[in-house]
């Protein structure tokens, strides 16, 4: 019999519909390789869905709060369903960007400088000298960041609207120049490393991960060997100091301009990267030399509860 696996997307968050893509992505992937495959646009009656549903496997390809910070995987460890990527502790951990920070600097992996404040502070002055990053501290997928750059004479006031979504903290960060890097850890050992040139701007936004065209990823070989792999051994070094497990990806920027600082930082881990067409993990998995109907089916054979 076929293993029934219950694809979770969509859901509640401000990535809802970067889930709907990497979920069917990942459904029709493990329907052509014979897979039972249910669909699960995920609301708050959840647990009574997957209860009545009882799938073998939860494909966990939801995005953001509710899905990717520990409350999903809290309610699959309840109900005592094998699922993908991380567990709750990782998930809740990577998502919380300051506290993440905290632990990987604990490991010795470079990050940003920063402060977390009120968003209120944040827009009435200036928490670092220009240029630097405001960005919410529970977000994916560049939601609500802010760059406020050298020429901007007051803090951000977009942050302190009455319908600002993204909660009341968030994080100041100095802004680091340079490239954007990233690199993925696949069965245990980092991948290679993709850099990300936005299409337009110097930010690699949300309209530049996920828009057709938005962004250019180059195979980053020209970068110097002793960097190259110590970004492998940093990519690796996240995702086990944040206690990860299957699939995830660190992003970093690397200051290698003329004028620059040769600064190498840890942005961030995300723990449920995307799975759309434009999505640097399946791009990196290829490099690999997994294809992405393989990528998808390691991933649910490697699901398990206890994560």
């Amino acid at each position: 019999m076929a293993k029934h696996v219950a694809v979770l997307f969509g859901g509640l968050s401000a990535e809802r519909e970067v889930s709907l893509n990497s979920g069917e992505a990942c459904a029709r992937a493990l329907e052509e390789r014979g897979f039972k495959v249910t669909r699960v646009d995920v609301g708050r009656d959840v647990s009574a869905v997957l209860s009545a549903l009882r799938p073998d496997v939860c494909f966990n390809a939801l995005h953001g709060r509710f899905g990717e910070d520990g409350v999903m995987q809290g309610i699959l460890e309840m109900l005592q369903i094998p699922y993908t990527h991380s567990g709750v502790l990782a998930s809740a951990l990577a998502m919380q960007k300051d506290r993440a920070k905290a632990v990987m600097a604990a490991a010795g992996i470079p990050v940003a400088q920063g402060i977390t404040v009120s968003r209120f502070e944040a827009a009435k002055t200036h928490q670092l000298p220009p240029p630097y990053v405001v960005k919410p501290v529970n977000e994916g997928s560049s939601v609500g960041v802010v760059i406020v750059r050298e020429d901007r004479s007051h803090p951000p006031q977009e942050v302190a609207r009455a319908d600002w979504p993204h909660g009341d903290q968030v994080l100041v960060e100095t802004y680091v120049a340079g490239r954007e890097l990233t690199c993925a850890v696949v069965k245990g050992k980092p991948t290679e490393i993709i850099e990300i040139r936005p299409s337009a701007g110097l930010f690699y936004d949300y309209e530049s991960k996920y828009a057709k065209g938005g962004s250019i990823h180059v195979l980053a070989t020209e970068i110097k060997p002793k960097i190259y792999q110590e970004v492998q051994k940093l990519t690796l070094m996240a995702h086990e100091a944040l206690g990860c497990r299957g699939v995830s990806r660190a992003d970093f920027r690397y200051d290698d301009r003329p004028e620059g600082t040769g600064a190498l930082v840890c942005l961030e881990v995300n723990t449920q990267p995307g799975m759309t067409e434009t999505s640097l993990v399946p791009e990196l998995a290829a490099h690999a030399g997994y294809s992405f109907g393989e990528l998808v089916v390691w991933m649910v054979e490697d699901a398990s509860c206890d994560r």
